[in-house]
């Protein structure tokens, strides 16, 4: 099924201090209104009832390591075993509701290091990290513990029933799955072998007593990269785990990892499993005493989740919450719309979903106390669906609101850019990470500034704050957190910002092939209107491009068409056929943004300055072709995807392929 283009855009609107959003037509969905059936479960939390600002954020400590290895050549190896497990977390303000009950990384029988989100990963530049992966979602009987959240069985996706790894058929409406959680973790960025990349089809199944006999235990690729895993590293795998080694022989940056399991990432990562993982040393890193060290250094995950007036965690569990007619008169369809079986339209799977209370480091609408003095902050959107746009303001209801402090940003996904940019509006698609110097020394003791988001409770398309879209709601999800300013304990001998002397970068070599892929939106193939527009979305997919410019969608089972091969360096044209933007990420590698280009009148624009170094995720613009380009120098099965968690799961994700030269013309398809 092809997809139709809509019409281009024609030019780009500056927003703030050069903060470049391409300019949107108003959105065809109607989504700010999507109708809401009465009988479709919604948060029965009021987020304006909730106390902001009474809980320190939360700063979270390194995990502990389980020993050093010694590899055959006699070097050493960190050795950590971690563990996903169920427990319950004050996310909410102590004593306003009850605890929360999440899912985070934690130690093996240590219950003290169980925090959502979890303990970070301190990792040192060409040191390798060995990691003893647990599935221990079991209760305190060994039995499995059922998902936190309703689970779309009629999506491609890892069911564990069998047929494993695939789209399941049905004859009845089938409700949510309740079975055992598959579960394979990812670190987000690492440069990394096939083996140990968390490939979504790797996934495994907890060691519980009472497992179905008839499920599978793990995923279709999980035998086969257990096998080069052991072979690589002498670790077999063992049943409900995997061990996965990281060389971190890259660029020291900031990584973070997370469940990737096929089909329910989205899930998965919304119930907490998500940490930090820091790389540091090497030639691409800055000598001590030039930036804010440690207690002053500080990583921030920032999410949108909802809750239930008890405490629990609320996401959606029928497509009825995102909407039944998608802004056209329910008569147009006869009143009602049915699911699979009766149509293709997924029962429980939401397009998006946007939380209406914002967490940071695990805590709802946290204070940060900091000192007169400069903070790094490395911040991560860790966000479903929802595209951030922070400012440092004085007034948190403010819109628009007037920026009181710039972040001065030195790093991104992939180290230290080229040069500190000042900033005074910090753009976050989700799965993007900031590392920012913010300087509160010109501050009086006692003030309090606030973080603030301004992007829209809704799918981000660009545009400009106020006159394409309405800013985030400033009572709920358009604060963040409070800035309480207190006397500085010592004297900050740090460099300002501006003065970094940020290591060079080495560019990427000349590209020996550029391919063109797309990204587009499916609606129904079998309910139309009274107009005959096909009702949707359907699903998302990646897929190439036709001769005469029209995306190709493809899915998740389709053979694989990117297959560079060793040691190859290539442009991706990401070509947007779609209403959205969507954050493109790519396994393996760290690329560089080659440009964008606006198709109609074919205007050429230079990447932002914010994004001249590399990155592992980028902003795909609706009707823009988005260039990256990457060296890829490891052989295996990686994948390609976007980051909005919903669209990964459902069909916006592809495997490739890098492969030796030898074997390129005997599989590759162009």
């Amino acid at each position: 099924m092809s997809v139709n283009r809509r019409t281009f855009l024609k030019s780009a609107a500056f927003f703030g201090a050069g903060l470049f959003l391409p300019q949107s037509i108003l959105p065809k969905r109607n989504w700010l209104k999507s109708v809401r059936l009465a009988d479709a479960a919604v948060p029965t939390l009021d987020p304006t009832l909730v106390p902001k600002y009474s809980t320190e954020l939360v700063r979270p400590p390194t995990i502990p390591m389980h020993s050093t290895l010694i590899d055959s050549q006699g070097e050493p190896i960190d050795y950590y075993e971690i563990a996903i497990q169920q427990f319950q977390q004050d996310i909410l303000p102590t004593g306003y509701r009850p605890k929360t009950t999440v899912w985070s990384y934690a130690v093996p029988g240590k219950p003290e290091t169980q925090n959502y989100p979890s303990f970070t990963i301190e990792a040192t530049y060409r040191r390798p990290v060995r990691v003893k992966w647990i599935n221990d979602l079991v209760d305190s009987s060994g039995n499995f513990l059922p998902h936190l959240l309703a689970v779309d069985p009629t999506l491609h996706w890892a069911n564990p029933g069998g047929p494993r790894d695939t789209r399941p058929t049905f004859t009845t409406a089938p409700s949510a799955y309740t079975g055992p959680v598959p579960l394979i973790t990812h670190v987000h960025g690492a440069h990394v072998g096939e083996e140990s990349d968390g490939y979504p089809e790797a996934w495994f199944l907890p060691q519980a007593k009472n497992l179905p006999a008839n499920f599978f235990r793990t995923g279709s690729f999980y035998d086969s990269l257990s096998s080069k895993a052991n072979a690589k590293f002498g670790q077999a795998w063992e049943p409900g785990s995997s061990t996965h080694q990281y060389p971190n022989d890259q660029r020291a940056t900031t990584l973070w990892y997370h469940d990737h399991a096929l089909g329910i990432t989205r899930l998965n990562v919304y119930a907490g499993p998500a940490g930090f993982y820091l790389l540091r040393g090497g030639p691409d890193d800055l000598p001590a005493g030039l930036l804010p060290p440690a207690p002053y250094e500080v990583a921030v995950v920032i999410q949108d989740r909802a809750f239930n007036d008890d405490g629990s965690l609320f996401y959606p569990d029928s497509r009825d919450y995102f909407d039944k007619v998608n802004g056209v008169n329910p008569a147009d369809y006869g009143g009602e719309i049915d699911y699979i079986p009766d149509t293709d339209i997924s029962p429980i799977w939401n397009p998006e979903f946007f939380g209406n209370v914002m967490v940071v480091n695990g805590k709802s609408w946290p204070k940060m106390t900091v000192e007169k003095r400069r903070y790094r902050l490395r911040l991560l959107n860790g966000c479903n669906s929802r595209t951030l746009i922070l400012k440092i303001v004085a007034n948190p209801t403010d819109r628009p609101a007037t920026s009181s402090l710039p972040f001065w940003q030195i790093g991104t996904e992939g180290g230290f850019l080229q040069s500190p940019v000042e900033r005074t509006a910090l753009l976050l698609a989700p799965a993007e990470r900031a590392d920012v110097i913010i300087d509160f020394s010109n501050l009086p003791v006692g003030a309090s500034l606030y973080l603030i988001n301004e992007a829209a409770d809704m799918p981000f398309q660009g545009g400009v704050t106020g006159v394409d879209y309405q800013p985030a709601d400033p009572q709920t999800t358009g604060q963040v957190m409070r800035f309480d300013v207190i006397a500085a304990t010592g004297t900050d001998s740090t460099l300002q910002p501006y003065n970094l002397p940020l290591p060079a970068i080495q560019h990427i070599g000349k590209e020996i092939r550029t391919r063109k892929i797309s990204l587009n939106e499916l609606r129904s193939d079998v309910i139309f209107d009274s107009a005959q527009n096909s009702y949707g979305p359907r699903e998302a997919q990646l897929g190439g491009v036709s001769p005469d410019g029209m995306g190709m969608p493809m899915m998740w089972a389709d053979p694989v068409t990117e297959s560079p091969g060793v040691g190859d360096t290539e442009i991706w044209e990401i070509h947007n056929y779609t209403e959205d933007a969507h954050p493109i990420h790519v396994h393996l590698v760290m690329f560089e943004v080659v440009n964008r280009e606006f198709v109609e009148g074919h205007a050429i624009v230079p990447p932002e300055t914010w994004e001249r170094g590399f990155k592992d995720t980028v902003i795909a613009y609706p009707e823009m072709i988005t260039r990256i380009k990457a060296t890829f120098d490891l052989p295996g099965r990686y994948v390609w995807h976007c980051h909005i968690l919903e669209h990964e799961d459902n069909e916006m994700m592809r495997p490739y392929d890098v492969l030796f030269h030898e074997v390129l013309p005997l599989i590759t398809k162009g």
